[in-house]
């Protein structure tokens, strides 16, 4: 099967966490025997960020998914080329609105292949009036990475098939390194963000990290300078973009990190953990959460500690430093919940399943489902 992606940005992750799970279900679906191909535009935000902050570490990224054709376009794409013999089309909802609404033209056209938009963001509770304005009449299904934003798009109109596809780990690059050595109490890799967790920051990492006098690291992108003050006052070191292939290191080299999840996440998104979770259980780190609602299900319990205060969060890290059994259960207990039913490989075939369920007899499409 030819599969085309429409991504705002691949090559990038700056400031972009949705690159990390592309990758990762990309590569497996060329592993299960697709044809896959992912378009960008050249001048893409995050593309051009990653440039500025560190363009060596950008030219790494084209080798981290073999046999992934990747496109880079300049202005309008050229659809008849890149759709051509086309039979998955996925179209990544921080494309350009124009965009977004020529593919899906195409397929109302009559178009054979199926299209799928791929939600990942918090703007269907944050900004309703840019989702609602998208032309998604030509979109066979929408891809909403929650139940509770599935929801959304059902309840408002905006599609009349929407299928629940959350984020997951891309293990290749996220796994245990128990060779490297333990160099500090904690890891955050997070980007600040548009003051959507500025005082969950403060409470739950940088205030914890001061009382409990910890060796700790942050790296993230669009830290204002008052952040970075209060990062250093509480003795921790910032490090600024780190990629997300080299994240799997920093985790191998902290005994614990954190989720704080993102305001829209945590009072209005319940159950859309974002992609970081994942990625820190599947290295096999202790995790302490902010308050969060898993309400999906998607960790057993005993995967991380939930608390609901700073204090807390102060506990629980003490905890971990100090009791040895109590790491290992949290590293065990995650590992297996990633590797049981959240890994790229299970994304990949969850968005197979899909294209079946979708696809019908007169459509004339035969898929070529590969077994692993």
């Amino acid at each position: 099967m030819r599969i085309v992606l429409f991504y705002h940005a691949f090559t990038s992750c700056w400031n972009n966490g949705n690159a990390h799970f592309v990758r990762g279900v990309t590569r497996e679906l060329v592993r299960l025997g697709h044809d896959v191909m992912v378009c960008e535009p050249r001048d893409g935000w995050s593309r051009n960020n990653a440039l500025k902050d560190a363009p060596e570490l950008l030219e790494e990224t084209a080798t981290l998914v073999p046999g992934v054709r990747i496109e880079a376009y300049d202005g309008e794409p050229d659809l008849d080329v890149l759709l051509d013999r086309a039979d998955l089309v996925i179209v990544h909802e921080w494309n350009q609105p124009a965009l977004i609404a020529a593919i899906g033209q195409r397929r109302r056209q009559g178009a054979r292949f199926l299209l799928l938009f791929h939600d990942t963001h918090h703007r269907a509770v944050t900004s309703p009036h840019e989702l609602s304005a998208f032309d998604l009449r030509g979109y066979d299904s929408v891809l909403a990475f929650g139940e509770v934003l599935r929801e959304i798009y059902l309840k408002r109109g905006w599609a009349r098939r929407v299928h629940t596809w959350h984020e997951a780990a891309d293990v290749e690059l996220y796994h245990p390194m128990p060779e490297v050595q333990k160099q500090w109490d904690l890891v955050w890799i997070g980007n600040w963000g548009d003051e959507e967790r500025s005082s969950e920051l403060t409470e739950y990492l940088i205030e914890p990290v001061r009382r409990l006098s910890l060796s700790a690291h942050i790296y993230g992108v669009r830290y204002p300078e008052h952040a970075k003050a209060a990062i250093a006052a509480a003795g921790i070191d910032y490090g600024g973009w780190l990629p997300n292939h080299l994240a799997p290191l920093a985790f191998a080299k902290a005994r614990a990190t954190v989720h704080v999840p993102r305001a829209p996440y945590a009072r209005q998104l319940a159950g859309i953990p974002t992609i970081r979770v994942f990625e820190a259980l599947a290295c096999g780190i202790p995790l302490v959460s902010a308050p969060w609602n898993d309400a999906e299900g998607l960790f057993p319990p005993g995967c991380y500690i939930g608390v609901n205060s700073g204090e807390a969060m102060a506990a629980a890290l003490r905890a971990i430093q100090l009791d040895v059994d109590l790491r290992a259960s949290l590293v065990r207990n995650g590992l297996d919940a990633i590797r049981e039913r959240h890994t790229c490989r299970h994304r990949a075939q969850e968005l197979l399943a899909f294209a079946d369920d979708i696809a019908s007899p007169a459509s004339g499409k035969q898929w070529d489902r590969i077994a692993s």
